[in-house]
């Protein structure tokens, strides 16, 4: 009977629903609001580079985009209304300069490429810019390194949060219902 009273007492005793295991460091969330400081130190910084860059250029004015950059055009096209949408073809072309003018990417480095918007990678910045010009457009844009090749850079020539421009021409759009045709 003493057996069976402690076989009894170890089966009540062990059938104790599961208990959760707890973490062995727990995280209070102090990197990401340390990298959110980081991040938004880094856009102050260029920022106010891109700023000085466009206070010391009086012969453009520049808007300022949805997405965080600026731009100027170099040649606007009054006669449509008609820019790039998703899956549409764009024939196109781009350089890219730092913000001090030195040539990272000429026009003739980069050649003339076909784009299908929204479908191919391009870095962030000139996936918003395509959709932004008509056909025979061209815009000079100033791009922070979050909208370039970011804390990555391009593995060649663009390091780490670099800020750049690049001067974008939009040659031909392929309208996506014209591709069906």
């Amino acid at each position: 009977m003493r057996i069976l009273s402690l076989i009894f007492l170890i089966i009540v005793v062990g059938c104790g629903g599961p208990e959760a295991r707890r973490p062995v460091e727990v995280k209070t969330g102090s990197f990401f609001k340390q990298s959110v400081k980081r991040s938004k130190e880094l856009l102050a910084k260029e920022e106010k580079s891109m700023q000085e860059v466009m206070a010391n250029d009086t012969l453009h004015e520049y808007t300022h985009t949805a997405s965080g950059s600026w731009f100027y055009y170099d040649v606007k096209n009054e006669e449509t209304e008609y820019t790039a949408q998703p899956d549409d073809v764009v024939v196109m072309s781009y350089n890219v300069v730092s913000l001090k003018n030195d040539t990272i990417y000429s026009m003739d480095d980069i050649g003339t490429l076909t784009y299908k918007v929204d479908k191919q990678d391009l870095f962030p910045g000139l996936r918003n810019s395509v959709k932004m010009l008509k056909e025979g457009e061209t815009a000079t844009f100033l791009f922070p390194s979050s909208l370039g090749y970011g804390y990555h850079g391009d593995n060649d020539k663009i390091g780490i949060n670099v800020p750049f421009k690049v001067t974008l021409s939009v040659f031909k759009i392929q309208k996506q219902n014209e591709l069906v045709e």
